[in-house]
């Protein structure tokens, strides 16, 4: 039987893990915007949410204020694809052509979803290179078969298998086979599959920015003053970018994968193996060895950007130690990690 939601949170704090407080007080005297959350097995020992979701209307930041995930989507699709996996309906080492028959026939018969989720596809990121071009194009709505047609059947740059080169264009391919072999749009499957099952009430899958109430937006700096940095994820990319989330619901998805209440122990262990050790890259996410609290542990270090979103979300393996990170101000990718990993110390004094 799949977890249900671990992690109850109040409105705006929490704290029993004392040092917690003075990292995440010294956050916020540099300027962090979001929600911190520190917990143990699930139980939440700090937690507290700083500043604004919205600035116009002014809505302050809560505990359960939802955020863009950006690449930690990227991690819930490799779960998703597992899950499949584990009821017969996928297979990790398939040349993508038993499922997408239609698929340039070539990379179809090199390709597999392995490959694809760890980045080592050589499938040119030809999605990004147009939205540069571009960016008004990632609001124009396509139908499947015809963002594959054109970001994701170029030539490969490398053999499969042979390097690592980051691609949002692989994902497009991931959430297409989703799709097929599902008989669902992929949101769909993530919900009922997923999302459901763990009572994870504040997540979902979303073609665009949150906008609701309890939704935070994101800023180009401090929201009282900076403009608004809008986000955009288009319908084909969902695998890639549509993963909105709290940071109790992101704890308690940590935290049911872990203790394999989501998938078979076969696909808990191939989520958590790292595929490409010089990235640290397993399936859809990455698993680090790093000194944390004075020794040296393996963690599961998830992040997340989009736009003026941040998202980091790190758990210990052996004891469930895990800290999630929320911003949505633009701050410094490695402020933010640096930030996630003095909080992940903090919780084992």
């Amino acid at each position: 039987m799949l977890l249900l939601g671990l992690v109850l949170c109040a409105p705006s704090v929490r704290a029993e893990c004392a040092m917690c407080a003075e990292v995440a007080a010294q956050a916020q005297a540099e300027g962090f915007n979001g929600v911190i959350l520190v917990a143990e097995h699930g139980r939440t020992v700090y937690a507290k949410a700083f500043g604004l979701a919205h600035a116009e209307p002014r809505e302050l930041m809560r505990l359960d204020t939802r955020f863009d995930a950006g690449s930690i989507s990227k991690w819930v699709a490799a779960i998703v694809v597992l899950q499949l996996v584990d009821h017969g309906k996928l297979s990790l080492d398939a040349p993508i052509s038993r499922y997408l028959p239609e698929y340039r026939a070539d990379n179809g018969a090199r390709l597999t979803l392995r490959d694809l989720m760890r980045h080592a596809s050589g499938l040119p990121n030809l999605v990004d290179e147009a939205y540069k071009r571009d960016r008004s194009l990632k609001r124009v709505p396509l139908p499947m078969d015809e963002a594959i047609r054109r970001y994701a059947s170029g030539d490969l740059t490398f053999a499969p298998g042979s390097a690592w080169e980051y691609s949002h264009s692989n994902w497009i391919l991931v959430q297409a086979i989703v799709e097929r072999v599902s008989g669902r749009p992929y949101a769909e499957q993530a919900r009922q599959a997923l999302l459901l099952p763990l009572g994870m009430q504040h997540s979902d899958v979303l073609g665009g920015e949150p906008a609701g109430r309890g939704d935070a937006l994101g800023y180009a700096g401090a929201p009282q003053t900076a403009q608004r940095r809008e986000t955009v994820c288009a319908g084909y990319m969902l695998a890639a970018c549509g993963f909105h989330v709290d940071a109790a619901d992101l704890v308690t998805l940590l935290e049911a994968v872990a203790q394999g209440r989501v998938l078979s122990p076969w696909a808990t262990r191939m989520l958590f193996t790292v595929q490409m050790p010089a990235q640290h890259y397993a399936l859809g996410g990455r698993v680090r060895r790093v000194e944390t609290g004075g020794v040296e542990r393996e963690l599961v270090d998830e992040y997340g950007s989009d736009g003026a979103f941040r998202v980091s979300a790190r758990r210990t393996s052996a004891d469930g130690h895990a800290v999630v990170v929320m911003n949505n101000s633009g701050a410094d990718h490695l402020w933010i990690g640096d930030l996630a990993q003095r909080l992940m110390d903090a919780s084992y004094r």
